[in-house]
This record gives structure tokens, sequence and C-alpha cells, in this order.
């Protein structure tokens, strides 16, 4: 056994009494909303990756399909511009509404939410990187689907790149209307259905003629957030674009995507602290 001498215990005691008991632990910086973008849309796009065979599949053939279909009633004119211009954004909203609100909705029932929740990712990421991943998957269907339209009602091809904006552009509004459709579902199922519909409303809203259809049901075209994108794109195929209705389309269409996105956020919020 070994003896500590008396005046080395008394020596350490005033040593003690002088420190200070340590506080909370400082925590790391909060990510910031770039690099968690990034990460976010890296993960998600792996994760895509293996179903994007069938996405582009389904979401391709359906609109080219529809458009034959439509060759036997539409001849040309204003109405093959619609038909060829709704039909491209159509693939747009079948992956970016329809599936993004299925996932979604599965995500929040299997409590995936949770997983998301201890990252330190601002949720303005969580739902940008799934919405930017999932709409990447349909740049060449939207692409395949717009030549081929244009070679079906012979369109002119020569403003085909404003699809650089329509794609981004109708893509974040309408992801941003299926992420939040898909949060604040109460079950999946009523998700999935909630994305059918809105799938379904852009395809009988955006690929028929305006001009063939009642008021009411102009109105309520009126209030589809791919419309704006379908109406910039439509514009283009004339022989002399008014290029101010254009970018006045892709601002609503711009516009309507925050609104969209920044409903989305808080529903993200809404669902991850239940």
């Amino acid at each position: 056994m070994s003896v500590v001498p008396a005046d080395a215990l008394q020596g350490a005691a005033p040593a003690a009494e002088g420190r200070h008991p340590a506080g909370p632990a400082e925590l790391g910086p909060r990510a910031r909303l770039w690099p968690s973008l990034v990460a976010v849309y890296r993960a998600q796009l792996s994760r895509a990756r293996v179903a994007r065979i069938p996405l582009l599949f389904v979401a391709t053939f359906q609109s080219i399909g529809i458009m034959i279909l439509m060759r036997g009633v539409v001849d040309g004119g204003g109405e093959a511009r619609a038909v060829v211009a709704g039909s491209a954004v159509l693939v747009v909203a079948f992956v970016a509404l329809n599936l993004l609100a299925q996932y979604f909705g599965q995500l929040r029932s299997s409590g995936g939410l949770d997983h998301y929740a201890t990252l330190p990712v601002p949720p303005a990421a969580v739902v940008l990187g799934a919405a930017g991943a999932y709409a990447s998957f349909t740049v060449p269907g939207t692409v395949v689907t717009a030549v081929f339209g244009c070679l079906l009602f012979g369109l002119p091809m020569t403003h085909l790149w404003v699809l650089v904006a329509v794609i981004p552009l109708a893509g974040a509004a309408l992801a941003g209307l299926g992420a939040a459709l898909g949060l604040l579902a109460p079950r999946p199922e009523f998700a999935t259905l909630l994305g059918q519909l809105g799938m379904s409303a852009a395809l009988l809203l955006g690929v028929l003629p305006p001009e063939r259809m009642p008021q009411v049901v102009r109105l309520a075209r009126d209030l589809l957030p791919s419309t704006y994108g379908v109406e910039a794109f439509a514009r283009t195929f004339g022989e002399r674009p008014d290029w101010g209705f254009v970018l006045g389309d892709l601002a609503v269409c711009a516009a309507v995507g925050v609104i969209s996105l920044a409903v989305a956020t808080w529903a993200y919020r809404r669902a991850a602290v239940r």
C-alpha cells in the first residue's frame, strides 16, 4: 500500500478548487444548404438509378403513345403544338409528380424521415435533393418525346433548346407539388392516389388543345403548375416566337416552383416532428 503525504493532498486541494467544471461540448458548425443538397442529390440519384430504365420506358412511351393517338384527331397548327408540348412535359409530370408523391408517402409511413431527421442537413436540402434526383431521369425521355412529336406532326425543331429551361422549371414546380402531396397524405395509399390524380390532370389539361376545352376547364388548367411550361414550349414552334411571352410563362413557372418547394419543405418539417 502506498502512502501519500498529507502536504501533497493539501497542495492539490487548492488546485482542484481553482478548476472550473467543464461546460457542455460545443457542436460543430451547421451544414450549409448547397453541400447538403449535393450530398442528398447524389444519394438519391444512386438509389433511383436502379429503376431508371423502367422510369424512362414507361414515361416516354406513354407520352409517345398519346401523341400517336392524337395524330388521328389533330392535323397541325396550334393544336399540334399543344399536343407535342403537353406530351413532352407529361414525362416530367409522371416522374416529378406521380413517383415523387409515392416516394415521400412511403418514406413517411416506413419511418424513413427519422433517418433524415438525424442528419445535420437542412430540410430544404432533403426536398430539393430528392426532387432533383427524380427530375434528372426525365431529361432523356422529354427530349426523345419532343423530337418524335416534331417529326410526327411536322413541327420545326429549331428551338428545342428551350427545353433546357422548361425541364428544370416545370420539374421544380411539379416535384414540389408531388413531395407536398406525399408528405401531407395520412397514408401511402392516399399519396399514390393523389399523385396519380395529379398526373391525370397534367395529362388531360396539358396534352389536350385548350381551344376545345370549356371555360371552366381552362380556368382549372391555369392553376396547374405545368401549364406554363407547356405554354412556353408550345410558343417556340411558331414561325416567329414571341420571346416575351415565353419568358413570362417561364417566370410564372419558376415562381410556382419556388412556392411549391417551400410548401414541400414545410410539409417535411411537419411530418418529421411527428
